[in-house]
């Protein structure tokens, strides 16, 4: 059945406990950091963490909270913003295969090579028949990774309101702690919201792999939920620290 972004809720359930969530999120980060360390020790597998999601949905914030307690030397964050000159001169997929994860490491994309079938359709600078081969080219990628080097890919779209968004980007000018964040330009992305929201579904849609859609409207449980199933991804590959070689 396809996926109708309008049909899912970006709140927390109405029975969710933020002091009870926060408490079990702040047990799943400590999880994650160890786990880390034996899947950096253990070095034969690696994950790859894309979070997708309009501007103030969260993407830094998600990183940042549910990885901070893992080790700098096995994890790495990559935000990908406009492609420079060099990036435009090579395939679409050029700058984003160079910071695939080798083994033992995670790899997060804050953006990633959906904003090629994202924010460029938006703005009608490919046309139709141009995202059709990206997408293919998406997927044979990322089937690439799995097979051919193990990688383990978990994709998040951080799902927010559009009127939790508007809040945000306000929040980007009244809060002198917050102001370094605002940028013109995200307002008017966001008076294309709707685009936004079609182009969205098709990606959530037409992705091989499936898409964790994840309540982003308050942060608290954007968190618990991408740090819940990074754990559980975790536990399943079940890293081992090495021993003594004999």
């Amino acid at each position: 059945m396809a996926i109708r972004i309008h049909d899912l809720d970006p709140n927390p359930p109405e029975s969710a406990s933020k002091k009870d969530i926060q408490k079990k999120t702040k047990r799943l980060v400590r999880e994650i950091g160890e786990l880390q360390h034996a899947l950096y020790a253990e070095g034969k597998h690696s994950l790859l963490v894309v979070f997708q999601g309009m501007d103030a949905s969260g993407k830094d914030g998600t990183a940042r909270d549910v990885f901070g307690k893992t080790s700098a030397a096995g994890v790495d964050v990559i935000s990908f913003k406009k492609p420079t000159s060099e990036e435009f001169a090579h395939d679409f997929l050029w700058r984003i295969h160079k910071h695939a994860p080798r083994k033992g490491y995670i790899q997060v994309f804050n953006r990633s090579h959906y904003e090629d079938v994202l924010i460029q359709r938006v703005h009608a600078w490919i046309d139709d028949d141009r995202v059709d081969q990206r997408f293919n080219a998406i997927n044979a990628f990322e089937d690439l990774l799995r097979f051919d080097n193990g990688t383990i890919i978990l994709k998040f779209y951080l799902h927010l309101s559009r009127e939790r968004q508007m809040e945000k980007l306000q929040e980007r000018l009244d809060n002198p702690r917050k102001q370094w964040k605002h940028n013109p330009a995200d307002w008017d992305e966001h008076q294309l919201w709707d685009r936004y929201m079609s182009c969205y579904e098709d990606v959530l849609n037409r992705s091989t792999l499936p898409w964790h859609v994840v309540p982003a409207n308050k942060e608290w449980y954007r968190n618990y939920v991408v740090a819940k199933t990074i754990y559980e991804t975790l536990v399943e590959l079940d890293p081992q620290l090495p021993g003594l070689s004999s």
